[in-house]
């Protein structure tokens, strides 16, 4: 199985970013740490193992970037504004530093979105944020709401970054098109959240797949079984 590292000065996070990418050719899936997670994450906890066939036969290629929860959301030493500005400019990051780089290496011009946990945050937020650029989206254990981290501060940014939120007024035709899988379980600590974001996106006639999985704890087994599952949804050619 093909992996390569990648740094580079990203202009959007005044910073240096790091990425790992599996596979040599295939459609591109944009893989999303855990709350603070690093780039290694899903390498180290066995999810990118779990994919290894369909990489292997080339139908896949994986891309891991690094997260900034801990410059954004966690980081309680800034002011919310500030917090949710750095999110913005990562969000920023991975759309023009990775996502328009890679879209048009599949048959659709878009690619797939995923993420385990607060990672199944940022996968859904980004996809539903910018649906042309994203065919298919697995959230596995997200939780959606962000106010928590705010500490009762609101803006536009915090509105526009909330999908419990922002979906109501959504109306970009892209969102009906693409495949949206959210995972969960029966014993999942993000349960409930799955539950209300499936009523929205219910409400507004939003086709998509909730899948409630049967006692299985919010951890790596349950969220390996999924992914490989969900990949399987993907139409490779």
């Amino acid at each position: 199985m093909k992996e390569e590292y990648f740094k580079w000065y990203s202009p959007h996070l005044n910073r240096e970013i790091e990425m790992l990418v599996f596979g040599h050719s295939g459609y591109p899936v944009v893989l999303l740490p855990t709350s603070m997670g690093s780039y290694h994450e899903n390498k180290d906890m066995g999810l990118i193992e779990s994919a290894k066939w369909y990489i292997e036969q080339g139908l896949i290629q994986i891309f891991c970037p690094d997260s900034i929860d801990k410059d954004s959301f966690y980081n309680k030493q800034i002011h919310p504004i500030h917090r949710i500005e750095n999110h913005v400019r990562y969000d920023k990051m991975i759309c023009h530093e990775i996502v328009e780089k890679v879209k048009n290496n599949s048959p659709s011009g878009k690619v797939a979105l995923a993420g385990c946990s607060f990672g199944g945050y940022h996968a859904a937020n980004f996809a539903f944020r910018h649906p042309g650029y994203v065919s298919h989206m697995f959230s596995m254990s997200g939780a959606f709401d962000i106010k928590s981290f705010l500490d009762g501060f609101h803006n536009d940014d915090v509105f526009y970054n909330s999908p419990e939120d922002y979906l109501y007024g959504l109306d970009d035709p892209e969102v009906w098109k693409m495949d949206i899988v959210l995972g969960s379980s029966n014993w999942d600590i993000c349960f409930d959240s799955n539950l209300k974001l499936s009523k929205v996106l219910s409400e507004r006639n939003v086709h998509h797949w909730l899948d409630i999985r049967q006692d299985k704890k919010h951890d790596w087994p349950l969220w390996k079984e999924m992914f490989a599952h969900y990949l399987s949804r993907i139409n490779f050619f």
